[in-house]
């Protein structure tokens, strides 16, 4: 059995995580990424827990699966609503579209431009109605640490836009929209 002391157990990076050092981007919506503002990593927890009866006591044991929480994007709209019309436009034409063309416009890849996710598939495969998206974790000197990609990413909500003529401020207005998805990995850069 190694002996070790508090010595070899010290961290070898003492520098804290900062919350506005983070870069955020969706393949299918790149002017709403640009002007992300907070987002959080979502949680994860098990489910499907046990309980192993014994003749003297009822055991927890643990679950099988994992859920994950949802992805929370808050970002700033910009003056003429492009940005939030990227994830309006995605769900409204996946989730109640006026015309085939709005359909067909909702599912593209906006790299290819092509119907489908990357060329993978057709309108009654539903990775072509998701994108991809990653959040990267920046160092104290705004270098690359950790990258988390979610697969299959999907807008759930979109929050809507209040409007007031009292209010004086000159900050922009912001909106929330959540998303859900398959499963988020962790990779060190």
């Amino acid at each position: 059995m190694a002996i070790t002391t508090a010595l070899d157990r010290q961290p070898d990076n003492f520098d804290l995580a900062r919350a506005s050092q983070f870069k955020f981007d969706i393949l299918k919506v790149p002017n709403t990424t640009y002007f992300a503002q907070e987002i959080n990593l979502p949680g994860i927890a098990f489910s499907g827990d046990a309980i192993m009866n014994s003749r003297y006591k009822a055991m927890p044991f643990m679950g099988d699966t994992l859920d994950f929480s949802p992805l929370e994007l808050t970002f700033l709209v910009q003056e003429n609503l492009k940005n939030y019309r990227e994830i309006h436009d995605w769900m409204t034409g996946i989730g109640f579209p006026i015309n085939p063309e709005q359909f067909a416009k909702a599912i593209r890849d906006t790299d290819t431009k092509e119907i489908g996710n990357a060329g993978k598939g057709n309108v009654t495969n539903p990775s072509v109605m998701t994108s991809d998206a990653t959040l990267t974790i920046l160092t104290n000197k705004n270098n690359p640490s950790i990258q988390v990609k979610f697969r299959n990413i999907y807008p759930t909500s979109l929050s809507g836009l209040q409007f007031d003529t009292k209010d004086t401020a000159t900050e922009g207005l912001t909106a929330s929209v959540t998303f859900n998805y398959d499963v988020y990995e962790l990779a060190v850069l």
